[in-house]
């Protein structure tokens, strides 16, 4: 069981990150919640009153595409710079009481159980940790002029290397380098530049992620490409709203990379073999069933199903995530394009498994992903819905995959 929703997969570590894990992200059989849940309420006093909005539990992690390979020795780094959670915590202690009555230990039963507790309680899990504005050299303006070209020379490589692309009306590129500013303004970001930056509308009628460049703060920020996604449906139990926000991808969440091996619908969740799933840690994601409120996911970004559900990329169709083409993940891969603090390990000696050796990491790495809703009423005509053929092609049960 290995797709974006492996119930009760087993997880093991290979040394660093979490290899052959399910996808910790926010799934996991019902049967083991209630057995953890029984075990918890025996063990924990203060657990008798946690239950999940609307009596159901609000999985906090996400067990996922089957088994998973893994960096040696980065997990017990990302381990130790990690700021523990409410959510880790609750994993922990919840784990420890279920112990006796719960199945096979795996990913999924104890962050499950993680969750259960979490989204009764009356403490969020702590979000992530401030952002810090990156430091960059400062320019000229002729210096900034061709730092700017220079970089906007990734364009030729994104239309060459992503097959899945937008083509965005000068006017829209404009209006969403504005939001992605009005973003960065939000938390003390404003004067972000010189690296490039990840932007995701989550519309409904929109479904797309952009990435912009601007040599110096002040200038306006200009878009290298764009491309479909799928974000969080709501509407069913288990599926959460991509969260709102700035996010920094950081070793502290390492990466890891997928299988490629089929679950019980037939569907690769994260993807074909060797697809990278870039993990922004946990965070407190909007419930998209019941009452709603807020529970703790994991925030991720990654590949899917090739033949399944990439043709679905243009709608709402994950439970949280933001999935992506597999070209576009290849692309953001080799060219390092928000991997800016992996490579600051790769400069101090650190030797990242996650990290092809044959990669060539662009000077302008970034470290953001920006998740804004547009709230368009209409959808534009340049980021189409997928159609009946793309539709045709998603198995039964493929709704309930991330």
């Amino acid at each position: 069981m290995n797709d974006y929703c492996s119930r009760g997969a087993q997880a093991s570590v290979n040394g660093g990150v979490r290899g052959d894990a399910a996808k910790t992200h926010y799934h996991g059989t019902r049967r083991v919640l209630q057995y953890v849940r029984l075990a918890a309420l025996c063990a924990v006093a203060w657990c008798a009153n946690a239950t999940a909005a609307e009596g159901a539990p609000a999985s906090g992690a996400h067990a996922g595409s089957g088994a998973i390979q893994a960096a040696s020795g980065a997990m017990a780094a990302a381990a130790k710079a990690r700021a523990p959670s409410a959510a880790t915590t609750a994993s922990a202690a919840v784990a420890a009481s279920a112990a006796s009555t719960a199945p096979a230990a795996s990913t999924a039963s104890t962050a499950s159980a993680a969750s259960t507790t979490a989204a009764s309680a009356p403490v969020a899990a702590s979000g992530p940790a401030p952002l810090t504005l990156p430091e960059h050299a400062k320019l000229t303006p002729q210096q900034a002029a061709g730092e700017t070209r220079h970089a906007l020379a990734m364009r030729e490589t994104f239309a060459r290397d992503v097959t899945r692309r937008l083509r965005v009306p000068l006017a829209d590129q404009r209006a969403y380098g504005q939001r992605l500013q009005a973003a960065l303004d939000a938390k003390d970001l404003g004067a972000l530049a010189g690296e490039y930056v990840i932007l995701v509308d989550r519309s409904a009628n929109v479904q797309a992620l952009f990435i912009y460049f601007r040599a110096m703060p002040g200038e306006t920020w200009q878009m290298i490409g764009a491309s479909p996604v799928a974000t969080g449906r709501p509407g069913e139990f288990d599926h959460f709203l991509t969260p709102l926000g700035v996010f920094e991808h950081t070793p502290s969440n390492m990466d890891f990379r997928a299988e490629g091996t089929m679950n019980e619908n037939n569907i690769r969740g994260y993807g074909k073999r060797d697809m990278r799933i870039y993990d922004f840690g946990w965070v407190d994601g909007e419930r998209g069933w019941g009452k709603g409120g807020y529970s703790p996911m994991r925030f991720q970004m990654h590949a899917t199903d090739p033949d399944r559900l990439e043709p679905l990329l243009g709608i709402r169709h994950s439970k949280g995530c933001v999935r992506i083409p597999a070209s576009l993940n290849a692309f953001i891969d080799h060219n390092g394009i928000i991997d800016a603090e992996y490579q600051a390990l790769v400069d101090s000696g650190k030797s990242l498994w996650v990290l092809h050796p044959n990669r060539e990491i662009t000077p302008w790495a970034g470290r953001f992903i920006v998740v804004i809703d547009s709230a368009r009423k209409t959808r534009p005509a340049w980021a189409p819905a997928p159609g009946s053929q793309a539709r045709a092609k998603l198995p039964k049960g493929g709704d309930t995959a991330d």
